[in-house]
């Protein structure tokens, strides 16, 4: 009866036979088609100007297409000029000398182009992504037909008439677009979009635009996610982020918040003192005005921080973290902090606001900043959109066709074994532990205004961020307040957990995979968060494990050596892409030299995966026996047909 029930609603959709059959004949052709290119990048830390040449690009993938649609046909020349303009293609036609005769060759060079980049999907998925204005247009070339004489001329018509309408820019512009979008079917980004460059709610606004794309929370971001949500740890820990590296565009001119306060704080409180352990990290700072003020900036908002951690260690014993409590633990008398049990002298004994009796209490003038700041994050509108966006779009994990994708770490045992981690009072490990992550950070975000369960989450997220082996984070503890006050380096030291270590084991990373319901030879862990360093692979594991972290954040690209990964899965199978610094869009557009990625495979595949053979291909196959069930009730009259 209840399969009964659910065919008289599918029936309402499809009301005939006809109907139900032509449905099935589509959705077993799709299954044969090739499976959409996917493309995985992580840690873009606000480079929008390298993460948007990327998407352009498509990883290199259009300079290869390039060269297999027209191999030796095309000079060399040609086949960059053709990249450019389908990377850049306002700028390209402006610099480029055009005629009838050049527009009507670019005009047949895009639609090859085009009709490689669109042989894998339905007539129906390219018509959703043609421009409406020119949606026939393109479709009526796409499908011409060689050597016949009538449909030739007919083409050279529509051609000429683009061209002696004036709109042939325009259709090239589009025409270029369609053929990126076609390119990447599916994008990933596994976590951190924010801090240190300047354009995280630019790459954002990208994203929400985005015809396919999903996220997985890195650490940078749920610092942010909670930020919004006006836990005042996060707050500081962004504001102060910022600071650090001089990045106020994303914070100020992106989500308009108000640092007025806080700078007229900062000078009242510390307007004597030379606060040179907190300049900026950029080239020149102690030679700026600009930058020292931001200097005391940076430790009223750094102090403030310390003091708002305090507060949550205290209020969660579950966290384990009573060590980082280190407002608690200096002694102004001796000058000296304790750390592990053993004392170290300070570098700086400025602590004007703190109460040695109640060490982790904001002072009146921290209290209205933070309450200030609380405001301003909590009232942004682009923000809130962003936030949305990262709810809808991203999780704390994603398992997709045969890859297990986080951003960070598992928590591991020394014997590789699952760790378990106490959360809301319970102890989880594994699959469960990070489905109960995803929960609670999305119940600092819906919970119930007021309610315990919302509490805990905004804090949870603070935890996320920076607390001792977080998933996301995966080391003992964020050494920011010795880095700043201590200048004993062995203090600094910040101990990565067991899966740092163990990931490049073929068995562990087995044993994870299979605790996500992931076996056989083509399943992976897909991460972010470390840096692959110069003269290391990111194919790691026996091939089980690729860690993309290349270095689209400038200041870890003398460490890689490189400006960052992607990795593509196509139908073929999967390989790595390795990108050059990005300089700027003008060199890109003069030189060419920008547009060139670095491909190497990471795993070829003998047949050629099909739709069929992913996740999607489950679904359509589960909705071909509905749809064959509802044929059996109409021709066996269980059901009626709906003319």
């Amino acid at each position: 009866m209840a399969d009964l029930k659910y065919l008289e609603l599918l029936s309402k959709q499809f009301p005939t036979v006809q109907a139900a059959s032509a449905e099935i004949i589509n959705l077993e052709a799709i299954l044969k088609l090739p499976k959409g290119t996917e493309h995985f990048v992580s840690d873009l830390h606000g480079e929008y100007q390298g993460f948007q040449h990327v998407l352009r690009n498509a990883s290199g993938v259009v300079q290869r297409k390039i060269s297999e649609v027209f191999g030796d046909t095309l000079e060399h020349q040609e086949k960059r000029d053709l990249c450019t303009l389908i990377c850049y293609p306002e700028q390209k036609l402006k610099m480029t000398p055009k005629d009838d005769e050049w527009y009507r060759e670019t005009l047949s060079r895009l639609c090859a182009m085009l009709n490689e980049a669109s042989s894998k999907y339905t007539r129906s998925k390219v018509r959703k992504a043609l421009p409406c204005e020119y949606a026939y247009i393109i479709e009526e070339l796409l499908h011409q037909s060689e050597g016949v004489d009538a449909r030739r001329r007919y083409y050279e018509t529509i051609f000429n008439s683009i061209i002696s309408t004036g709109e042939a820019d325009n259709f090239i512009c589009q025409m270029a677009e369609v053929i990126k979008r076609l390119l990447i079917d599916t994008l990933h980004v596994i976590g951190d979009i924010f801090d240190r460059g300047p354009g995280a709610h630019k790459i954002l606004d990208l994203l929400c635009n985005y015809h396919n794309v999903d996220v997985q929370w890195g650490n940078h971001d749920l610092v942010w996610m909670g930020a919004a949500a006006g836990n005042g740890a996060c707050i500081a820990n962004v504001v102060r982020n910022s600071l650090c590296y001089a990045n106020m565009e994303t914070l100020e001119n992106g989500y308009g918040i108000n640092l007025i306060p806080l700078m007229t704080f900062a000078m009242e409180t510390y307007g004597d003192d030379p606060c040179s352990q907190f300049l900026p990290r950029v080239e020149g700072a102690e030679d700026s005005r600009q930058m020292q003020l931001m200097a005391k900036m940076h430790k009223a908002i750094a102090i403030m921080q310390f003091k708002l951690e305090g507060q949550i260690i205290r209020n969660h014993p579950e966290f384990r973290m009573e060590s980082r409590d280190l407002m608690s633990r200096i002694d102004l008398e001796r000058g000296a902090v304790r750390i592990d049990r053993k004392w170290y002298k300070l570098n700086d004994t400025n602590f004007p606001t703190l109460d040695p009796s109640n060490p982790t209490a904001l002072s009146a003038g921290e209290q209205e900043v933070m309450d200030g700041l609380s405001f301003s994050f909590r009232h942004s509108k682009l923000l809130a959109k962003h936030m949305r966006f990262l709810y809808t779009n991203g999780a704390f994990y994603l398992v997709r066709n045969g890859n297990l994708i986080f951003h960070g770490s598992m928590p591991l045992k020394e014997d590789g074994s699952l760790k378990e981690l106490t959360v809301m009072g319970h102890r989880y490990k594994g699959k469960a532990l990070f489905d109960k992550i995803d929960q609670v950070v999305r119940l600092g975000y819906y919970g119930e205004k007021g309610s315990a369960e919302k509490a805990y989450g905004v804090d949870y997220m603070w935890f996320l961020w920076g607390g001792s082996y977080a998933p996301p984070f995966d080391k003992d503890k964020m050494t920011t307040f010795e880095r700043l006050f201590v200048d004993d380096k062995a203090t600094h030291v910040e101990h990565k957990g067991y899966y740092q270590d163990l990931k490049n084991d073929k068995a562990v990373c087995e044993m994870i995979l299979k605790e996500f319901g992931l076996e056989g030879e083509h399943t992976h862990i897909i991460n972010g968060h470390v840096p692959v360093k110069k003269g290391e692979s990111p194919i790691r594991a026996e091939g089980k494990l690729l860690v993309i972290d290349g270095g689209f954040s400038k200041p870890y690209q003398a460490t890689t050596g490189i400006a960052g990964y992607t990795l593509i899965y196509n139908s073929h199978g999967m390989l790595i892409a390795e990108h050059k610094h990005f300089y700027s869009v003008d060199r890109a557009l003069q030189e060419g030299s920008d547009i060139k990625s670095f491909q190497s495979v990471v795993e070829h595949l003998e047949h050629r995966t099909r739709v069929a053979d992913i996740d999607d291909g489950k679904v359509i196959s589960a909705q071909v026996e509905d749809l064959r069930k509802l044929l059996d009730a109409y021709r066996q009259g269980a059901i009626r047909e709906k003319k």
